[in-house]
């Protein structure tokens, strides 16, 4: 019997990641520890015979690319891949490229762990006028400046990745098929918060590390039949 299966994979390590920086909207690109995780992210799938019929992924380079080795190592090029800002990692704002051991004795655990780890807190913005504003990125040129962000807490990625879910990637589920998301930390984080409808408590703990895959089975009215966490 066919089912709806919705595979959800974060990219690997990324420049960043290896340094201890916080990333958010910066696109760096993948580490070579990355690569390999994107490599061995297609070998699981290949090993489970998870074949999917349709890629989602961000506007990042670094879930962009983890896609394309995924897929190249599972040599299943074929299929379309849509992108959408809307899958976009959480934007850390004011804090994006600095070194977070450095903004937590900056600002203290407490605020620290507060903005990272919790629901509803958001980093400092960035100012519209500093290089690192999307703003200033063409990439971002035909998007209304009212849906760029400056800064997010986990609720605010939520609502977005959340809008794309219902406007595109549900449609896919509905067709039973078997859809891969390729994304981040915290925009994936926000998903399955959805997904397992955790409290805002539940998600401070709640993790996934680069290169894991998570993968749900749903019947026809969408709910949840299984989950699965594919671990190299």
């Amino acid at each position: 019997m066919s089912k709806a299966r919705l595979v959800l994979v974060r990219h690997g390590q990324s420049i960043y990641n290896q340094k201890n920086i916080f990333t958010g909207w910066t696109d760096v690109d993948l580490s070579q520890q990355g690569r390999d995780e994107a490599k061995k992210a297609g070998q699981l799938l290949k090993k489970h015979n998870i074949y999917p019929d349709i890629c989602f992924t961000s506007w990042l380079k670094r879930a962009i690319h983890t896609a394309q080795i995924l897929l190249q190592d599972l040599e299943w090029e074929h299929i379309n891949m849509l992108k959408s800002y809307k899958l976009n990692e959480r934007h850390y704002g004011d804090w994006q490229g600095r070194d977070k051991d450095a903004i937590k004795k900056e600002y203290g655990e407490e605020k620290f762990l507060a903005v990272r780890r919790g629901y509803d807190v958001p980093p400092p913005p960035l100012h519209v006028n500093d290089e690192r504003c999307v703003w200033n990125d063409k990439k971002y040129a035909n998007i209304d400046k009212k849906l760029l962000p400056l800064h997010e807490s986990l609720k605010d990625t939520k609502k977005r990745v959340l809008e794309y879910y219902t406007e595109q990637i549900i449609l896919e589920l509905q067709k039973e098929k078997t859809v891969l998301i390729s994304a981040h930390g915290n925009s994936l984080r926000a998903l399955v918060m959805e997904l397992e409808k955790m409290t805002p408590q539940e998600i401070v703990q709640f993790e996934i590390p680069t290169g894991e895959i998570i993968m749900y089975d749903f019947d026809s009215d969408m709910k949840i039949l299984e989950k699965n966490v594919l671990i190299g």
